[in-house]
């Protein structure tokens, strides 16, 4: 009487291949472990290396996700399909090796491809995040089949090894991504840690497949150390290829950030953020204002009280810090208060653009609108909106709710401004200006002639307040700028908003709007 087991796998008999030996599971774990993580660590720092060519808008954090998420689901078959046809034991090693290569020219790669693709158009930043992300991902997405194959010995096993390495591949996700956004990014720059961690998925797989071949019996052979050779050598010239234009003179935690002289004025500086033009600062003269909005800026605040009477502002987004310049110089003991996100920023701003904080004008480093609900109510005479993450308004400083505090903040006379750049057909200026007027009493716009015919992109300028707005002296100062501008007055405003919708904390879709036609 004799029987049979499927669920069992027992010792091969004479004349049989002999299933592959498991990897202890300490090693086991830790390859698991690094190759779940790795992917995280490129997924979160792609955005950082794809930004100063795309930007960082909702639509490019989706195709980040979305390229990772292609490639673990790539990799991961393509892992099983390999791991039931070789001993999976002769291919985790390359595995991490050709994932540290990849992830080392993913950085060239990206800088030059970044040249020929910059812009915000769909193709483009699905082209950009899948250059960055596919191949690299989906060799590190391989590693797990292969090592579940090697570790399943027995098959009444089956669900615990799976469950087990599973959840450690998920533990790695995990802990890579709270820790490249919590520490990593704050700490090193994207190049550095996208090399560094070539460098650990190199010598990692060489390591490994020095080890496995010494414990099959063997030393590592002829071939084995031209592939080692080689292996190194191209992780060398990966590392050199970074050489590659990089855009940034500075990266910091939000931004990639540079600073430029003016060649037609010595004194004039312009801070690019993601390869976008964001401010102009005069170390000579802080009454310089060079870009039309803050020029309309100027004119709103120089109307909204006496001349040369002190002001208490509040600037949601600091950017070069023109604006609070501006006010200080015009206006003698005025404070200026900043909101500004990125710390980073107002350092450098204080290397390179003058920045002088004191007790007139004081850098808050934080969200705007968390910092502003900390905010005494009737405290202010101006609030400037001057926040953007690339070219967009971030959706939750574009809200209802957030036009509802910046009115408590500010006095019943105070007044209001807001930024906004968008495109023909103008869906965010229009529901951002259904948006305050449904908060505020008094509403009206500043923009070129051109952006209210919808014939060009331009920047926008809200102007709010509960009291009557001073809009007499604005289209006299508008002749007397360089470039064209027109006053939309309330009544005017209301007409080209039509029925646009109104953005709440529910239902903000920024970056959909922001899209063109």
């Amino acid at each position: 009487m004799s029987s049979t087991s499927s669920d069992v796998i027992t010792e091969p008999t004479a004349g049989t291949t002999a299933p592959p030996r498991a990897l202890p599971n300490g090693l086991a774990a830790f390859l698991v472990f690094l190759s779940s993580g790795a992917v995280l660590v490129l997924e979160t720092v792609s955005l950082r290396l794809v930004g100063p060519y795309v930007g960082v808008t909702l639509q490019v954090t989706s195709s980040v996700i979305g390229m990772a998420l292609a490639a673990i689901a790539y990799g991961a078959w393509m892992g099983g399909w390999l791991a039931d046809r070789r001993d999976p034991r002769t291919l985790i090693a390359p595995a991490l090796v050709l994932a540290g290569i990849a992830t080392a020219v993913t950085l060239p790669i990206v800088r030059y491809a970044g040249e020929v693709l910059r812009g915000g158009a769909a193709s483009a930043v699905l082209l950009l995040t899948a250059v960055t992300v596919l191949l690299p991902a989906a060799l590190l997405a391989g590693i797990t089949p292969l090592v579940v194959k090697l570790q399943l010995a027995d098959l009444r096993r089956t669900g615990q090894v799976v469950g087990k390495l599973s959840s450690i591949g998920t533990l790695g996700g995990i802990t890579a991504t709270l820790g490249t956004g919590f520490i990593l990014v704050a700490a090193l720059p994207s190049s550095v840690i996208v090399l560094a961690l070539a460098a650990v998925l190199g010598v990692t797989g060489l390591v490994l497949g020095f080890w496995l071949r010494r414990r099959s019996g063997g030393g590592l052979s002829a071939p084995g150390r031209a592939k080692a050779a080689l292996a190194l050598l191209g992780l060398s010239a990966a590392g050199l290829t970074a050489a590659a234009p990089n855009p940034c003179d500075v990266e910091t935690a939000y931004h990639c950030a540079r600073v430029e002289v003016d060649p037609q004025w010595p004194a004039g500086r312009t801070l690019y953020l993601n390869s976008a033009e964001h401010s102009y600062v005069d170390l000579g003269e802080p009454t310089h204002l060079k870009y039309a909005y803050t020029q309309w800026i100027g004119l709103v605040a120089d109307l909204a009280r006496p001349a040369r009477q002190p002001m208490d502002a509040l600037h949601l987004g600091g950017g070069g810090f023109t604006v609070p310049h501006y006010l200080a110089a015009t206006r003698p003991g005025t404070d200026n208060l900043v909101f500004e996100l990125d710390g980073g920023l107002v350092d450098l701003d204080r290397r390179e653009l003058g920045l002088r904080t004191g007790p007139q004008l004081r850098a808050r480093v934080g969200d705007a609108r968390v910092l502003l609900g900390g905010e005494p109510t009737d405290s202010r005479d101006f609030i400037v909106g001057d926040a953007f993450g690339h070219l967009v308004v971030p959706w939750h400083l574009a809200t209802r709710e957030m036009a509802a505090d910046v009115r408590r903040v500010l006095r019943p006379d105070g007044v209001y401004v807001q930024n906004v750049i968008d495109y023909p057909p103008d869906r965010f200026i229009k529901a951002e200006l259904a948006t305050v007027s449904a908060v505020f009493e008094h509403v009206a716009l500043v923009a070129p002639p051109g952006a209210v015919a919808g014939r060009q992109g331009a920047n926008f300028l809200i102007i709010a307040s509960d009291a009557p707005l001073p809009l007499a002296g604005i289209p006299n100062g508008l002749k007397l700028l360089p470039e064209p501008a027109e006053l939309l007055d309330e009544a005017r405003t209301a007409e080209w908003v039509g029925d646009a919708q109104v953005l709440t904390d529910d239902y903000a879709p920024v970056d959909q709007l922001l899209a063109t036609a």
